[in-house]
This record gives structure tokens, sequence and C-alpha cells, in this order.
């Protein structure tokens, strides 16, 4: 008799507002939540510090055994030693699945600090005039690859030139070359006029 047995069809027929602990369930998510913007911050705290200086993220293992687990690792290791809201929430503290350390969260969060580089120099021009450099190449595999540089004259009459991106490029064809620029450009309220 599967009728019979144990529970109540509550979740099918008379929904949520039954259950005697939703409250402890809130609390639950609170608190989840509180700690994954911790982990998060000290994250890009971490990345940030990276960045700033030029530094490689990645170690040869980042095993929690190994003695050189990079210098992303380190650094959170180091930001969490004063820190007990941020040890008990990171590394091994962490959820399994949310640690976010992964490779690609550490990418999420340099593309995030790109754009907002980007999008400041952008503002920087403004409605003033500027010149694009552009490189192309092939990288180590073989693979088109194309850089693009911003020169141009700031509010004090100091020139600058500054980097914008390295874009994979599938031909190198001039039509391809200006597709991309054109997509850079309006990406970022730049204008060619």
């Amino acid at each position: 008799m599967v009728g019979e047995q144990g529970g109540r069809d509550e979740f099918i027929s008379e929904g949520f507002h039954y259950w005697s602990k939703k409250d402890s369930f809130r609390k639950h998510m609170e608190l989840e939540k509180s700690n994954y913007e911790i982990r998060l911050l000290a994250t890009i705290c971490s990345c940030r510090f990276l960045l700033k200086n030029a530094l490689p993220f990645r170690g040869h293992d980042e095993m929690e055994k190994s003695n050189n687990k990079g210098l992303f690792i380190e650094v959170l290791s180091l930001i969490r030693e004063d820190n007990e809201k941020i040890f008990k929430v990171t590394l091994e503290n962490a959820p399994k699945n949310e640690k976010l350390t992964s490779p690609t969260i550490k990418k999420d969060i340099v593309d995030c600090f790109s754009k907002e580089i980007i999008k400041s120099i952008c503002d920087e021009i403004g409605k003033d005039m500027f010149a694009i450099l552009v490189d192309e190449s092939r990288n180590v595999s073989k693979k088109e690859q194309m850089v693009i540089v911003l020169r141009y004259v700031d509010r004090l009459g100091i020139v600058k030139e500054r980097f914008i991106g390295i874009v994979r490029m599938l031909d190198t064809s001039s039509l391809t070359l200006k597709a991309v620029i054109d997509t850079i450009f309006s990406n970022n309220n730049l204008s060619m006029a």
C-alpha cells in the first residue's frame, strides 16, 4: 500500500504553510547568504591584490597538502589569518561546491575588473580624440590574436597608452579585424567619429 506509507501530501495539495520550521529555514538561508558574501569579498580582495601587483594566480599544485599552492590561495590564507569571520567560511571551512577558488570563478572576477578598468579609461577619454594601435600575431599555440591599445592625451596634457585587450581571431582579413574593432568600440561607447 504505497498511499499509506509515511507522510502527507503537504507539498502537493496543501502547500508549504503548515511546515513548523519555516523560520529556521529562513534564518539558515540568511546565514548562508552572509557566509557567501564574506567568502566572495575575500576572493575578490585576493584577486584585486594579485592584479594590482601583476602577479600570477596559480601555483603548480593547489591541493591542500601542497607546500606551494600558488599566490591566490596564499593571499586568501593570509587574509583569513587575522579575521575569524573569514576563516570560518573560506577554503577548508567552505562547502565543497562553494569555495570560490576555481579557475572559472577567478576568471569571472578578473573579467569584471577588466570591464571596470576599460570603462574608466573610456570615461577619461570621453568625447576627446584618441588613436587606436592594433597589432596582430600568432601565439605559441599558433592561434591568431589581436592586441588593442588606445593612445590619448588626458586633461593634464599627458600622453597615455592604455592596453584594452587581446582578442583571439579566426582569421586576419581586414574585414574580420574591422568587425572586432567595431564591436569593441560599440561595447565601450567609443566612436571613430
